[in-house]
């Protein structure tokens, strides 16, 4: 018997159906929009691990968390071979706790500065576990609460996409793509999402001067169909999956 926590047979029945009902629209507009199939990430932020148990039962892999401790403390719990991306804002005093509390790390999606990338990748080299796949932060709105590099400015930007390019620097990073939140009443317009076509541009900007094929990690509950339609290649839907979080405390 797995000695791994389980979800009651109504908890699994229900967030499954859950999972099953957007992961049909993401496959729908998948085909419709993209070349590719589109990653859809659950985040399990401030959910028992229970109850991500009952989506690995049902044959997913990819779940996300925003808090560091939580991450470790689930990682540590749960099966091997989910593949955890890290969406939260990462401070770089945490990276060194991310790198080695979490074998399994398969993303960090919220990489914002130089900086965080190489005490990531000085980190990893000391622990045990896969390389990490990078996805880097853009502040497509420029409102001031959020973390990002700015589309201003792009030289930190391109420092950072030179360093992991640079095999003699970085061995343990892979640039993997862009992510943004963007505004909100972006996230609700009816006339395409601003945010989301100034991701695209960049993305086409940066595969063309490095030679890259970037993803886009772009779109959550409230707006991940307009995120699939604009080019997203992974979306992070939570409470539409998992029900209503509980307040942190």
């Amino acid at each position: 018997m797995s000695t791994f926590p389980q979800p009651t047979e109504v908890r699994q029945k229900e967030i499954s159906s859950a999972y099953d009902k957007i992961s049909e629209q993401v496959s729908n507009l998948s085909a419709e929009h993209s070349s590719k199939p589109v990653r859809l990430v659950a985040v399990s932020k401030l959910k028992p691990s229970s109850d991500i148990m009952a989506l690995y039962n049902h044959g997913v892999r990819h779940f996300g968390e925003n808090y560091v401790q939580e991450l470790i403390g689930k990682s540590q719990e749960l099966p091997k071979d989910i593949k955890w991306h890290f969406i939260g804002g990462l401070q770089t005093g945490k990276c060194k706790d991310l790198s080695k509390g979490v074998e399994n790390l398969y993303a960090v999606e919220a990489i914002d500065s130089l900086k965080k990338c190489k005490k990531l990748e000085s980190c990893r080299k000391n622990a045990e576990g896969n390389s990490i796949n990078i996805y880097l932060q853009i502040n497509t709105s420029g409102e001031d609460q959020k973390s990002g590099y700015s589309l201003e400015v792009l030289d930190e930007l391109y420092e950072t996409v030179e360093f992991l390019l640079d095999p003699k620097q970085c061995t343990l990073l892979n640039i993997q793509g862009l992510m943004t939140i963007g505004s909100f009443s972006e996230s609700i317009s009816e006339e395409g999402n601003a945010d989301f076509k100034r991701l695209l541009t960049l993305k086409q900007k940066l595969d063309d001067k490095y030679r890259l094929d970037l993803e886009l990690s772009m779109g959550m509950s409230n707006d991940f169909k307009e995120a699939i339609k604009q080019g997203s290649s992974s979306v992070r839907v939570g409470s539409s999956i998992f029900g209503a979080r509980p307040t942190k405390s």
